[in-house]
């Protein structure tokens, strides 16, 4: 399974890539031709005549962003079918795959701490924590992210902003994800604990010395987590 930012990241290259070409003809061919599908075969999953994908790759028609959405799509859908081989080579070349990252993303505006406990269905735990505006978030598998986690792969986790919501996942009490982001060199502006057995003391006594508020999530299980954060916090 490739994790739903990674796709997201792959599509966004590939829009990107059409849309800033001196040639967006000749990018679609690329594109189509990386993914393995003959204008027969694309033509079906866009429901249009072959003669269309020709137009477009000969530069008759100038794809506009529905094209270019509905395109890349159709793409995605092709891969999965293969488990996404071509995605996931695209998302190693373009150093997305990170040790432990289930889920990604930045908010096309900044959340209010109620806004994420809400999403999470979570409650604090620490006393002492300042409030500040959330910009994004990333969710990790705890057990992952140590075992594969290089130092230099750090900045990667926090995004694009570091004042962003880390929420670890498979965690028993608390303790090593506080302690991580208590000798980190940048700050997180909260931590989410997904179902921990118990909270450790420490873990809260490490919160409240970062002026970090400390969620407990409830949600019943990972994909409901995700699936929550994606469904009501707003996408960039």
């Amino acid at each position: 399974m490739i994790p739903r930012y990674v796709v997201d990241e792959v599509k966004k290259k590939i829009a990107g890539d059409i849309v800033f070409s001196d040639n967006p003809g000749q990018a679609v061919r690329k594109w189509r031709t990386v993914f393995g599908l003959s204008q027969v075969e694309l033509a079906k999953y866009l429901k249009v005549a072959s003669s269309v994908i020709s137009d477009y790759e000969k530069s008759r028609r100038r794809p506009g962003m529905k094209f270019v959405k509905t395109f890349i799509e159709a793409l995605m859908t092709y891969d999965e079918l293969s488990g996404y081989t071509v995605t996931k080579g695209l998302a190693q070349s373009m150093g997305l795959l990170i040790a432990g990252v289930l889920d990604i993303r930045e908010f096309s505006r900044p959340i209010k701490l109620d806004e994420l406990v809400t999403a999470v269905e979570g409650y604090i735990v620490n006393s002492r924590f300042i409030a500040l505006p959330i910009y994004g978030y990333t969710v990790i598998n705890s057990y992952e992210a140590i075992e594969g986690l290089r130092g230099n792969e750090f900045w990667s986790i926090m995004g694009l902003s570091s004042i962003r919501a880390l929420i670890f996942t498979a965690v028993s009490t608390g303790r090593s994800p506080m302690v991580a982001v208590r000798v980190a060199p940048t700050k997180p502006a909260a931590v989410v604990i997904h179902q921990p057995k118990t909270v450790d003391v420490l873990a809260i006594r490490l919160a409240d010395r970062e002026m970090l508020p400390l969620i407990v999530s409830t949600h019943s299980s990972v994909d409901s987590l995700v699936e929550a954060l994606r469904s009501r916090l707003p996408s960039k």
